[in-house]
């Protein structure tokens, strides 16, 4: 089944080389381009892409704004939206994620991932970059977040965790993308994709990020 993606970014290069990079998946196809979010907004309500792929700072109506309107949870049929920016900024993932993205990836993020991102949001899934998800944990580690999303560490899961999600689990604490994870653990990226599904089941998480700061809360209440 062909992903249907509408890309916004107020540079008409960015556009189109992100355009090229999709459009040479076989299952990705490109329908609309925005050049800000109010048009964003405006297209993802009337063609009803799979998933929307926006930048952040636009003129006008920003890719946050946007977002919020396209997948926050107000929304009542949302759209899966990925966040790609130039800037890894703290305070933009958090609030992209708290917007409604299911997804962050940087524009040096290579066609492999970028794919993997539109896919997994087409999905359901999340996809954060792992150089992006490092950073993160490295904070919360360091001091609490005052971000809601951190309670997640402290749910028990709704079913326990077989000993190769553990695994999965870890290695994704370590900001390990899926195909690295498939590699370290000699299993195949299916596979991984089967784990990282589940334990967010299990866990009642919505991306990765979510997933390793479960991971890194679970180790300190067992060091408490």
């Amino acid at each position: 089944m062909t992903v249907r993606v509408l890309i916004a970014d107020d540079q008409e290069l960015v556009r189109a080389g992100l355009r090229v990079l999709l459009d040479t998946q076989p299952d990705i196809e490109v329908i609309a381009e925005a050049a800000d979010g109010a048009e964003a907004i405006a297209l993802a309500r009337r063609l009803r892409p799979d998933v929307c792929l926006l930048d952040i700072r636009m003129p006008g109506t920003d890719g946050l704004e946007a977002t919020r309107a396209i997948a926050g949870p107000d929304v009542a049929e949302p759209i899966p939206v990925v966040v790609i920016t130039t800037f890894d900024l703290d305070e933009y993932v958090y609030a992209a994620l708290r917007a409604g993205a299911r997804g962050f990836l940087l524009k040096d993020a290579g066609p492999a991932m970028l794919a993997e991102a539109v896919h997994a949001a087409a999905r359901g899934d999340a996809l954060i970059a792992p150089n992006v998800t490092v950073r993160l944990l490295e904070a919360f580690a360091g001091s609490e977040p005052a971000d809601p999303r951190v309670a997640a560490r402290s749910v028990a899961p709704v079913e326990p965790l077989t000993g190769r999600e553990h695994e999965v689990l870890a290695a994704v604490a370590r900001g390990l993308g899926n195909t690295e994870i498939a590699g370290e653990l000699h299993i195949s990226l299916s596979t991984v994709k089967t784990h990282i599904a589940s334990l967010m089941t299990k866990l009642g998480a919505r991306n990765r990020v979510e997933l390793a700061i479960w991971a890194l809360g679970e180790g300190r209440s067992r060091r408490d």
